[in-house]
Protein backbone atom coordinates (compact mmCIF):
# COMPACT_ATOMS: atom_id res chain seq x y z
CA UNK A 1 0.00 0.00 0.00
CA UNK A 2 1.55 3.19 -1.25
CA UNK A 3 0.54 6.59 0.95
CA UNK A 4 -3.13 5.73 1.75
CA UNK A 5 -3.09 8.79 3.90
CA UNK A 6 -6.01 11.08 5.00
CA UNK A 7 -4.21 14.09 2.89
CA UNK A 8 -4.73 12.12 -0.66
CA UNK A 9 -8.33 11.37 0.41
CA UNK A 10 -11.06 12.96 -1.17
CA UNK A 11 -12.64 13.79 2.52
CA UNK A 12 -14.81 16.64 2.58
CA UNK A 13 -15.08 18.77 5.49
CA UNK A 14 -18.43 18.56 7.36
CA UNK A 15 -19.52 21.52 8.78
CA UNK A 16 -17.08 22.49 12.06
CA UNK A 17 -14.60 20.32 10.28
CA UNK A 18 -11.02 22.45 9.98
CA UNK A 19 -10.57 22.92 5.61
CA UNK A 20 -7.92 21.79 4.02
CA UNK A 21 -8.52 22.49 0.75
CA UNK A 22 -10.94 24.68 -0.68
CA UNK A 23 -11.59 24.73 -4.38
CA UNK A 24 -13.14 28.18 -6.34
CA UNK A 25 -16.44 26.24 -6.67
CA UNK A 26 -16.87 26.19 -3.21
CA UNK A 27 -16.56 22.79 -2.63
CA UNK A 28 -14.24 22.21 0.88
CA UNK A 29 -12.10 19.16 1.36
CA UNK A 30 -10.72 18.46 5.14
CA UNK A 31 -7.84 17.20 3.07
CA UNK A 32 -5.03 19.43 2.00
CA UNK A 33 -3.82 17.70 -1.44
CA UNK A 34 -7.32 15.04 -1.76
CA UNK A 35 -7.32 12.77 -5.12
CA UNK A 36 -10.33 12.48 -7.07
CA UNK A 37 -11.73 8.63 -5.83
CA UNK A 38 -9.50 7.75 -3.44
CA UNK A 39 -11.79 7.37 -0.89
CA UNK A 40 -13.52 4.55 -2.94
CA UNK A 41 -10.38 3.32 -3.79
CA UNK A 42 -9.24 2.68 -0.29
CA UNK A 43 -12.76 0.88 0.08
CA UNK A 44 -11.56 -1.47 -2.48
CA UNK A 45 -8.30 -2.46 -1.09
CA UNK A 46 -10.24 -2.86 2.46
CA UNK A 47 -12.63 -5.33 0.70
CA UNK A 48 -9.64 -7.37 -0.67
CA UNK A 49 -7.74 -7.90 2.42
CA UNK A 50 -11.13 -9.02 4.03
CA UNK A 51 -11.59 -11.43 1.26
CA UNK A 52 -8.23 -13.00 1.07
CA UNK A 53 -7.10 -12.76 4.93
CA UNK A 54 -4.81 -15.41 6.01
CA UNK A 55 -3.31 -15.96 2.04
CA UNK A 56 -1.61 -12.31 2.56
CA UNK A 57 1.67 -13.25 4.47
CA UNK A 58 2.78 -9.51 4.84
CA UNK A 59 1.32 -5.93 3.96
CA UNK A 60 3.57 -3.46 4.06
CA UNK A 61 2.45 0.37 4.03
CA UNK A 62 4.25 3.33 3.23
CA UNK A 63 3.65 6.97 4.60
CA UNK A 64 4.53 9.99 2.67
CA UNK A 65 6.07 11.72 5.70
CA UNK A 66 6.85 15.78 5.76
CA UNK A 67 7.13 18.77 7.75
CA UNK A 68 6.11 22.42 7.57
CA UNK A 69 9.51 23.22 5.84
CA UNK A 70 10.08 21.09 3.00
CA UNK A 71 11.26 21.73 -0.60
CA UNK A 72 8.20 21.26 -1.98
CA UNK A 73 6.25 23.20 0.85
CA UNK A 74 5.12 26.85 0.36
CA UNK A 75 6.98 28.00 3.61
CA UNK A 76 10.19 26.79 1.86
CA UNK A 77 10.36 29.33 -0.70
CA UNK A 78 9.74 33.20 -1.40
CA UNK A 79 9.47 35.71 -3.99
CA UNK A 80 11.21 39.21 -4.57
CA UNK A 81 9.12 41.14 -2.19
CA UNK A 82 9.25 38.10 0.24
CA UNK A 83 5.99 36.03 -0.59
CA UNK A 84 5.66 32.35 -0.74
CA UNK A 85 4.47 30.57 -4.00
CA UNK A 86 0.70 29.57 -4.01
CA UNK A 87 0.01 25.74 -4.18
CA UNK A 88 0.65 23.69 -7.79
CA UNK A 89 3.24 26.50 -8.50
CA UNK A 90 6.27 25.27 -10.63
CA UNK A 91 9.83 25.86 -10.07
CA UNK A 92 12.44 25.64 -12.38
CA UNK A 93 16.38 25.73 -12.12
CA UNK A 94 16.14 28.55 -14.62
CA UNK A 95 13.24 30.60 -11.32
CA UNK A 96 15.87 30.11 -8.88
CA UNK A 97 18.92 31.53 -11.01
CA UNK A 98 16.91 34.54 -11.87
CA UNK A 99 15.35 35.12 -8.27
CA UNK A 100 12.36 34.52 -9.65
CA UNK A 101 11.56 31.88 -6.40
CA UNK A 102 14.73 32.03 -3.90
CA UNK A 103 14.49 29.41 -0.79
CA UNK A 104 14.08 31.59 2.19
CA UNK A 105 17.21 31.31 3.57
CA UNK A 106 20.42 32.33 1.39
CA UNK A 107 22.81 29.58 2.26
CA UNK A 108 20.14 27.41 0.88
CA UNK A 109 20.69 28.68 -2.61
CA UNK A 110 23.53 26.67 -4.35
CA UNK A 111 21.67 23.30 -2.82
CA UNK A 112 18.57 24.39 -5.14
CA UNK A 113 20.31 25.35 -8.20
CA UNK A 114 22.21 22.10 -7.96
CA UNK A 115 19.20 19.85 -6.69
CA UNK A 116 16.35 21.89 -9.62
CA UNK A 117 19.61 20.97 -12.19
CA UNK A 118 19.88 17.29 -11.28
CA UNK A 119 15.58 16.95 -11.71
CA UNK A 120 16.17 18.38 -14.93
CA UNK A 121 19.50 16.45 -16.67
CA UNK A 122 17.27 13.10 -15.48
CA UNK A 123 14.26 14.00 -17.04
CA UNK A 124 11.98 13.57 -13.66
CA UNK A 125 8.65 16.24 -12.51
CA UNK A 126 9.87 19.94 -12.54
CA UNK A 127 9.96 20.72 -8.62
CA UNK A 128 6.43 21.06 -7.56
CA UNK A 129 5.21 23.30 -4.90
CA UNK A 130 2.30 21.33 -2.80
CA UNK A 131 0.07 22.45 -0.28
CA UNK A 132 1.28 21.22 3.36
CA UNK A 133 0.19 17.51 3.59
CA UNK A 134 1.54 14.56 5.53
CA UNK A 135 2.72 16.61 8.30
CA UNK A 136 4.58 14.42 10.90
CA UNK A 137 1.89 14.25 13.77
CA UNK A 138 -1.61 15.67 11.79
CA UNK A 139 -4.62 13.87 10.91
CA UNK A 140 -3.21 14.11 7.32
CA UNK A 141 -0.75 11.79 8.48
CA UNK A 142 -3.08 9.19 9.42
CA UNK A 143 -3.98 6.37 7.24
CA UNK A 144 -7.17 6.82 6.53
CA UNK A 145 -10.10 4.98 8.49
CA UNK A 146 -11.74 2.23 5.71
CA UNK A 147 -8.17 0.81 5.54
CA UNK A 148 -6.70 1.57 8.83
CA UNK A 149 -9.70 -0.91 10.08
CA UNK A 150 -9.22 -3.37 7.70
CA UNK A 151 -5.48 -3.44 8.38
CA UNK A 152 -6.03 -3.80 12.19
CA UNK A 153 -8.72 -6.58 11.94
CA UNK A 154 -5.94 -8.69 9.55
CA UNK A 155 -3.56 -7.95 12.29
CA UNK A 156 -5.72 -8.84 14.84
CA UNK A 157 -6.52 -12.41 12.68
CA UNK A 158 -3.14 -13.31 11.53
CA UNK A 159 -0.77 -12.16 14.64
CA UNK A 160 1.43 -10.28 12.40
CA UNK A 161 2.13 -6.69 12.22
CA UNK A 162 1.88 -4.27 9.35
CA UNK A 163 4.60 -2.69 8.49
CA UNK A 164 5.04 0.76 7.76
CA UNK A 165 7.64 2.74 5.08
CA UNK A 166 8.18 6.00 6.14
CA UNK A 167 9.29 8.14 3.45
CA UNK A 168 9.48 12.00 2.86
CA UNK A 169 11.59 13.19 6.30
CA UNK A 170 14.64 15.14 4.46
CA UNK A 171 13.54 18.67 3.73
CA UNK A 172 15.96 19.17 0.73
CA UNK A 173 14.57 16.60 -2.04
CA UNK A 174 11.38 15.15 -2.78
CA UNK A 175 10.78 11.57 -2.12
CA UNK A 176 7.83 10.09 -4.51
CA UNK A 177 8.89 6.82 -4.49
CA UNK A 178 9.32 4.29 -1.18
CA UNK A 179 12.61 3.13 -2.81
CA UNK A 180 14.74 6.11 -3.22
CA UNK A 181 14.42 9.54 -3.37
CA UNK A 182 14.30 12.32 -6.27
CA UNK A 183 17.47 13.38 -5.61
CA UNK A 184 19.80 11.22 -2.89
CA UNK A 185 21.18 13.12 0.00
CA UNK A 186 24.75 11.91 0.38
CA UNK A 187 24.86 12.35 4.05
CA UNK A 188 21.43 10.68 4.53
CA UNK A 189 20.91 6.89 4.44
CA UNK A 190 17.02 7.65 4.37
CA UNK A 191 17.80 9.13 1.24
CA UNK A 192 19.18 6.41 -0.30
CA UNK A 193 17.98 2.82 -2.04
CA UNK A 194 16.47 1.08 0.28
CA UNK A 195 17.72 -1.95 -0.37
CA UNK A 196 16.44 -3.89 2.76
CA UNK A 197 12.88 -3.22 1.38
CA UNK A 198 13.83 -4.55 -2.33
CA UNK A 199 15.37 -7.12 -0.48
CA UNK A 200 12.13 -8.44 1.42
CA UNK A 201 9.92 -7.80 -1.45
CA UNK A 202 12.41 -10.55 -3.67
CA UNK A 203 11.42 -13.32 -1.45
CA UNK A 204 7.59 -12.53 -1.96
CA UNK A 205 5.60 -15.53 -4.25
CA UNK A 206 3.32 -12.20 -5.83
CA UNK A 207 3.29 -8.82 -4.88
CA UNK A 208 0.29 -6.49 -5.44
CA UNK A 209 0.55 -2.83 -5.41
CA UNK A 210 -2.35 -0.23 -4.61
CA UNK A 211 -2.44 3.55 -3.55
CA UNK A 212 -2.10 7.21 -3.94
CA UNK A 213 -1.43 8.46 -6.55
CA UNK A 214 -0.93 6.50 -10.03
CA UNK A 215 0.74 9.44 -11.55
CA UNK A 216 3.16 10.23 -8.48
CA UNK A 217 3.86 8.01 -5.79
CA UNK A 218 2.24 4.85 -6.88
CA UNK A 219 4.26 5.08 -10.44
CA UNK A 220 7.60 6.46 -8.92
CA UNK A 221 7.62 3.63 -6.45
CA UNK A 222 6.44 0.99 -9.34
CA UNK A 223 9.35 2.34 -11.37
CA UNK A 224 11.61 1.89 -9.29
CA UNK A 225 11.03 -1.38 -7.83
CA UNK A 226 10.89 -3.26 -11.56
CA UNK A 227 14.71 -1.39 -12.20
CA UNK A 228 15.66 -2.83 -8.63
CA UNK A 229 14.08 -6.13 -7.75
CA UNK A 230 15.65 -7.80 -10.80
CA UNK A 231 14.47 -8.94 -13.64
CA UNK A 232 13.18 -12.61 -12.61
CA UNK A 233 10.89 -10.95 -9.86
CA UNK A 234 8.91 -8.20 -12.24
CA UNK A 235 6.13 -10.80 -13.39
CA UNK A 236 5.11 -11.42 -9.78
CA UNK A 237 4.34 -7.71 -9.93
CA UNK A 238 0.55 -6.89 -9.59
CA UNK A 239 -0.89 -3.57 -9.68
CA UNK A 240 -4.50 -3.35 -8.81
CA UNK A 241 -5.29 -0.50 -11.26
CA UNK A 242 -9.04 -0.34 -9.41
CA UNK A 243 -7.18 0.66 -6.27
CA UNK A 244 -5.20 4.23 -7.25
CA UNK A 245 -5.87 7.46 -8.85
CA UNK A 246 -4.40 9.82 -10.62
CA UNK A 247 -3.46 13.64 -9.23
CA UNK A 248 -5.65 15.98 -11.41
CA UNK A 249 -4.37 18.77 -13.50
CA UNK A 250 -3.56 22.11 -12.31
CA UNK A 251 -3.40 24.99 -14.11
CA UNK A 252 -0.17 24.53 -15.93
CA UNK A 253 1.07 21.77 -14.75
CA UNK A 254 1.87 18.27 -16.76
CA UNK A 255 -1.33 16.11 -17.64
CA UNK A 256 -1.37 13.96 -14.61
CA UNK A 257 -3.75 11.24 -15.59
CA UNK A 258 -2.43 11.04 -19.17
CA UNK A 259 1.22 10.24 -17.11
CA UNK A 260 -0.82 7.46 -15.10
CA UNK A 261 -1.69 5.87 -17.90
CA UNK A 262 1.65 6.01 -19.84
CA UNK A 263 3.16 4.47 -16.60
CA UNK A 264 0.68 1.67 -16.45
CA UNK A 265 1.45 0.47 -20.50
CA UNK A 266 5.04 1.13 -19.76
CA UNK A 267 4.71 -1.22 -16.62
CA UNK A 268 2.71 -3.73 -18.72
CA UNK A 269 5.32 -3.43 -21.25
CA UNK A 270 7.69 -4.47 -18.66
CA UNK A 271 5.92 -7.60 -17.53
CA UNK A 272 4.02 -6.50 -14.93
CA UNK A 273 0.74 -7.78 -14.58
CA UNK A 274 -2.05 -5.21 -14.30
CA UNK A 275 -5.51 -6.89 -12.62
CA UNK A 276 -7.97 -5.71 -9.91
CA UNK A 277 -8.94 -5.83 -6.73
CA UNK A 278 -11.98 -8.61 -7.20
CA UNK A 279 -9.64 -10.40 -9.79
CA UNK A 280 -6.39 -10.60 -7.45
CA UNK A 281 -5.95 -14.55 -6.16
CA UNK A 282 -9.42 -14.89 -7.16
Amino acid sequence: MIDPQNDFMDIRAAEGDPVGLALPDGTRFRSTLPVPGALEDMARVAAMIDRLGARLDRIHVTLDTHRVIDVAHPAFWRDPAGAPPPPFTLITRADVQSGVWSPRRPEWRSRMLDYTAELELAGKFVLMIWPEHCLVGSWGHNVTDTLRSALAAWERGQGVPTEFVAKGLNTFTEHYGALIAEVPDPSDPATQLNRDFVATLQQADIIAIAGEASSHCVATTVRQLVDHIGEQHVPKVHILTDCMSPVPPSPGSPDFPAIAEQFLADMAARGVVLTTSDAFLS
